[in-house]
């Protein structure tokens, strides 16, 4: 008699790739000075097809910052104040620091949110991130002078070929790199149609904190896939995440072995329930996550 197929859990693959990083990991000294233990090159893959999205379920992933701040890149916008008036804290560490760095005042991150919301003026001075993301994406500047929009692009390629091997968007633009905030982490997006339909993704990242960015990556890539399979009319194949730098910082590690200790629940489903003219109409309320039953959140401090 043939035995049963045991279906794996798919959020099984992120905790299997923390405990790699715990157990085997090499332990560096980073950029920002806490340290990492670190693997290079990872993936996972996740099926989309029947609806169900990889919004983590050992910890609570706030899948609405993740949403918003996607939608904030393909405003092109460079600036937190946009996001801060969404309540999305988490683009402040990088021009907090800059502005304690040049004014010498040891101004709170509360009290630094408030005067960059308030203050257009201050905003326009302290709360630029740089060509970062949202520019490279939708306003790529060209050495002859035009604008590109690579979002638009890769729209209107799967309409008019949906098999050209050359469907991606990407946002390390080498001359601009200094003049950011942070460089792109999560730097190349690229597209895949299948004969019958499906539309797949696949994001690599040069660098991950596995912690407490990957969960993100994962709600903001799927979350654009969705908005980009329905404006093409299409439904949805696989998302597949690879990365470079792949780490945990030390200040963690706790952190990631109380997550792994935990067993994954049902994946959610995520859809849209309204389909705008253009993938600049989409809002957070077009965005419904059904099903979403996770653990207790996890508390970790990003390292800037």
């Amino acid at each position: 008699m043939a035995g049963r197929l045991v279906v794996r859990h798919p959020e099984l693959q992120y905790l299997e790739l923390m405990e790699t990083i715990l157990e085997r990991g090499d332990t560096r000294v980073d950029r920002t000075g806490v340290g990492t233990k670190a693997i290079f090159g990872s993936s996972v893959r996740f099926d989309l097809s029947k609806g169900q999205v990889p919004i983590l379920t050992t910890k609570r992933v706030y899948w609405k910052t993740a949403v918003k701040e996607m939608l904030w890149f393909l405003t092109g916008g460079t600036n937190i104040q946009a996001l801060l008036k969404e309540n999305v804290r988490i683009w402040t560490d990088w021009p907090l620091a800059a502005y304690r760095k040049a004014s010498g005042e040891e101004i709170s991150q509360r009290d630094f949110e408030a005067r960059i919301v308030a203050d257009d003026d201050f905003a326009a001075k302290w709360g630029e991130l740089g060509p970062v993301y949202g520019k490279q994406w939708r306003r790529w500047l060209g050495t002859d002078g035009r604008e590109y929009d690579q979002i638009a692009q890769v729209i209107s390629m799967l309409r008019s070929n949906p098999a050209s091997r050359r469907i991606l968007f990407h946002a390390w633009n080498v001359p601009e790199i200094g003049s950011m905030a942070l460089p792109p982490c999560h730097m190349v997006y690229q597209y895949y149609m299948t004969s019958d339909n499906k539309l797949s993704c696949l994001l690599y990242q040069r660098s991950c904190d596995v912690l407490l960015g990957a969960p993100f990556n994962f709600v903001g890539g799927v979350a654009l896939q969705l908005m980009i399979a329905q404006q093409v009319g299409c439904d949805l194949g696989e998302f597949i995440w690879m990365a470079g730098d792949t780490h945990l910082y030390l200040n963690h590690l706790e952190q990631a072995r109380l997550q792994i200790s935990r067993s994954p629940r049902e994946l959610p489903t995520m859809r849209l329930v309204r389909k705008p003219d253009s993938i600049d109409g989409y809002r957070i309320e077009d965005f419904v996550v059904e099903g979403y039953a996770p653990h207790d959140p996890i508390q970790a401090d990003v390292a800037v």
